[in-house]
């Protein structure tokens, strides 16, 4: 189905009559990811998602890089860099979505691409840890107007039943880069110095902006707004706002869904600072054995992406993400019980654990895949096209504020606890999550989603 022809189709249903019974419909074969790419329009965008997300992974790594070997950061100092990014997407994200829906999307996207790429030009005057908070805060101001936008933009290229696949896709990139982009990184700054990876970043900002703006989105139309419902500047944002949130909370599946990857993203918070303390003291390897096990997260996602859009195309959306927490809980749990056989099976106490460990952090990364996917999915499937930006960015929010909430927790947890009981803790919220979701958060409204 072409774009033009799925926006039409898109239209009349919204302008149909509420009373008119539903004409059901046959069932669709979903899109893979080569027949979505056949699309020019998400062709362009996932172009587009490959050029910015490469260079972003340069400019982060080389300033982890510059932070530890020249400014001599501590692990705090660190992780301090990743909130300062987290941080303006989080409590930004409810308020973005607002101006997503208001504003032309290709503008927004474009604009926030090419001022990403001016203000990477501040990171070649930094010389202090606190500068390179400020910039990359400054960068994420702008993503979170950039996020919802391209989900709109991705929603309106696609049909319904390519929506899945067009979400792997560009999860699928940053998966890729999150394992290739450090070993890249480090190269390009040992031979060319960190400034070299600032530049690549600012051009990889205006090469996307560029894509873009070489774009025909084609939109449904955006109701009108009555003039007696119109309100002052303040108001009406604040309107728009309790808009958005109130759909989510009346969803009972995409309010599941989104609670569903918070808590996915904090367990990925926790596991970020702490899988290294675990390696050295609880399973007591090497820096050898960290380097196998901290890739096998990536591996993971980029596996589950991959295989999940193939093997789980008429598994609902719903139904993957309990899937999805399950797997975690499963791997958080190998985590937990890796180091016990050290002690109830002495012989082989070198190798089982670190498989065990391996093999949880595999899982991890490919249960979490099981939820993104579906999860953006779902929202872009049930969420009303006027209503995209206020959803997209709110969960965009969430999820942020989750992961920040993890790499905080993680390190207060661990310290009055120990990292064994952190990932503990982190199972016994999945499995609870799980049964909440299956108590209270059952779609009623949507059968096709059951």
């Amino acid at each position: 189905m072409s774009e033009a022809a799925f926006n039409e189709v898109d239209s009349e249903l919204v302008d149909a009559p509420a009373e008119a019974a539903p004409v059901p419909t046959p069932a669709v074969e979903p899109l893979s990811m080569a027949e979505v790419l056949r699309v020019p329009t998400l062709r362009r965008l996932w172009y587009a998602q490959i050029v910015s997300v490469f260079g972003d992974f340069l400019a982060l790594f080389a300033i982890i890089d510059v932070m530890t070997f020249q400014l001599h950061a501590t692990p705090q100092q660190v992780t301090g860099l990743n909130i300062a990014y987290l941080l303006p997407i989080a409590v930004l994200g409810v308020i973005s979505g607002v101006f997503v829906d208001r504003w032309p999307v290709k503008l927004t996207l474009v604009g926030s691409d090419y001022t990403r790429a001016a203000l990477c030009l501040l990171l070649f005057f930094v010389h202090s840890i606190w500068g390179f908070y400020v910039v990359m805060a400054s960068i994420s101001v702008f993503s979170s107007f950039f996020g919802p936008a391209q989900g709109v933009a991705i929603r309106s290229a696609v049909p319904m039943h390519g929506l899945r696949s067009a979400n792997a896709l560009m999860q699928q990139v940053m998966f890729i880069m999150r394992i290739v982009g450090a070993p890249i990184a480090i190269t390009v700054v040992n031979v060319f110095g960190a400034r070299a990876c600032y530049g690549l970043d600012g051009l990889s900002f205006l090469a996307s902006g560029s894509l873009i703006f070489s774009l025909a989105l084609i939109l449904p139309a955006k109701p009108a707004v009555e003039k007696s419902k119109q309100t002052g500047a303040v108001a009406g944002i604040l309107t728009d706002m309790k808009q958005g949130a109130s759909f989510i909370l009346h969803h009972a599946a995409l309010l599941f869904v989104i609670v569903a990857l918070a808590a996915g993203m904090f367990v990925m918070g926790c596991f970020g600072p702490l899988i290294a303390i675990y390696v050295r003291d609880t399973l007591h390897a090497s820096s050898t054995v960290f380097g196998v096990v901290s890739p096998s997260i990536g591996v993971g996602l980029l596996a589950g992406v991959n295989l999940l859009n193939v093997f789980a195309k008429r598994i609902a959306n719903t139904t993957q993400v309990y899937l999805g927490l399950g797997g975690i809980a499963l791997g958080t749990g190998l985590l937990f019980v890796a180091p016990i056989f050290a002690v109830v099976l002495p012989l082989v106490h070198v190798t089982l654990p670190i498989v065990l460990t391996v093999l949880g952090c595999f899982l991890i990364g490919f249960a979490c895949a099981g939820i993104i996917v579906p999860s953006q999915t779902l929202m872009q499937e049930e969420t009303p096209h006027e209503l995209m930006g206020r959803v997209g960015s709110t969960t965009m929010s969430t999820i942020f504020a989750a992961q920040i909430l993890g790499l905080l927790l993680s390190g207060i947890l661990a310290d009055h606890t120990s990292v064994r009981s952190v990932f503990a803790i982190c199972t016994a919220m999945l499995v609870a999550l799980m049964l909440a979701g299956k108590l209270w958060m059952e779609p009623t409204d949507h059968p096709g989603l059951a």
